[in-house]
């Protein structure tokens, strides 16, 4: 009978977040994440596809408590505004910078970076 275990994906997720900005990138592997969650390696691509889908997965939805966050901002009041925009993007990037500037993750995103830009660019231009 196969264990259950609660908040796997979740677990997955931080465990990979962690290793990111520990060992960088290259170091994070499906095999390693499993291991510090305690599964096999099967149960992590009963979530994830990838690695990179794993590694988008949680900057993802980082992305998306940053942005919520800057959703609740006064739209009346500019300056508060623009103040709050810059401080999430700031943290955004501050809490990634291990990811951002490694350059074999670089390596992997790339293709998709002018898609990326495009709907930041839409994002922030809706707040």
């Amino acid at each position: 009978m196969p264990k259950l275990l609660p908040n796997v994906r979740q677990q997955l997720m931080e465990a990979a977040r962690r290793q990111v900005a520990e060992q960088g990138y290259t170091n994070t592997t499906i095999r390693s994440v499993a291991g510090a969650c305690g599964v096999g390696v099967g149960t992590v691509y009963n979530y994830f596809p990838s690695k990179d889908m794993l590694i988008a997965t949680f900057v993802a939805d980082e992305w998306r408590t940053y942005l919520d966050a800057m959703k609740a901002l006064p739209c009346d009041e500019p300056e508060t505004l623009l103040h709050g925009i810059y401080d999430g993007l700031l943290r955004f990037a501050d809490a990634n910078k291990n990811l951002f500037s490694d350059a074999d993750a670089a390596k992997q995103i790339a293709s998709g970076s002018a898609m990326r830009h495009r709907l930041l660019r839409e994002q922030l231009s809706a707040l």
